[in-house]
């Protein structure tokens, strides 16, 4: 075991869950009537269309699949990626609990009934159309990607890159086409993602934190 968190000791970073998780939880009960309603005159012109329920859930593997390998593969880049997810989704909970916010874009009537839109009833039910601004959903993809994009051990594989940009689009799309978000909502967490980009994948942050982490050592 003390070899196994010697080798990998950036697994602490899984203790962000116990800060994130109930953090979530308690926004998700306490905005439920009094919030911002977040609205653009552009999302009345994005359709509702229940098969964007796929890539929506393909986020969790998305996400998922994407810290599992990096964490086996390379702890470096998956620090860079983990702050970056850790950072932003702090922020974006940050700002949903000093600007409380949410939607009503969601459809009353569904023009089908498919598995798919049963889906998104179910999705409707389990999640509330609030705490939406930034986009935690986008922001998390966009984050996956650029690690993805970065990653030396997909430096030649073209395809690999080209498949996770498709996979982020797509998840991007769906949290409009759904109506789980406003495009208020992505153009935020788009905002964000550049933000933190240079702040955690940029070799400029990680010269200096290791000389300040060589400074504190000596």
């Amino acid at each position: 075991m003390k070899e196994f968190l010697k080798k990998y000791n950036h697994s602490l970073f899984a203790l962000y869950l116990f800060l994130y998780l109930p953090w979530f939880v308690y926004l998700e009960k306490t905005v439920t009537t009094d919030f911002y309603v977040i609205h653009s005159p552009l999302d009345d012109l994005i359709p509702f269309c229940e098969y964007f329920i796929i890539p929506y859930y393909i986020w969790f593997g998305y996400v998922a699949v994407a810290c599992i390998y990096f964490f086996f593969k390379s702890k470096d880049e998956f620090i860079k990626m983990a702050s970056f997810l850790c950072i932003g989704m702090s922020i974006c909970l940050l700002i949903c609990t000093i600007f409380p916010n949410g939607l009503a874009l969601r459809p009353q009537t569904f023009a089908r009934d498919n598995i798919f839109v049963k889906l998104v009833k179910g999705l409707y039910i389990t999640d509330t159309p609030t705490n939406v601004c930034p986009s935690i959903h986008v922001y998390n993809s966009i984050g996956v990607h650029i690690a993805v994009s970065r990653a030396k051990s997909f430096e030649n594989k073209i395809y690999i890159k080209i498949i996770s940009l498709i996979i982020c689009i797509l998840i991007c799309m769906s949290t409009m086409f759904l109506k789980q978000h406003s495009i208020i909502d992505v153009c935020a967490a788009c905002i964000l993602a550049f933000i933190m980009y240079h702040l955690t994948f940029c070799p400029f942050f990680y010269k200096n934190r290791q000389k300040v982490s060589e400074q504190i050592a000596e």
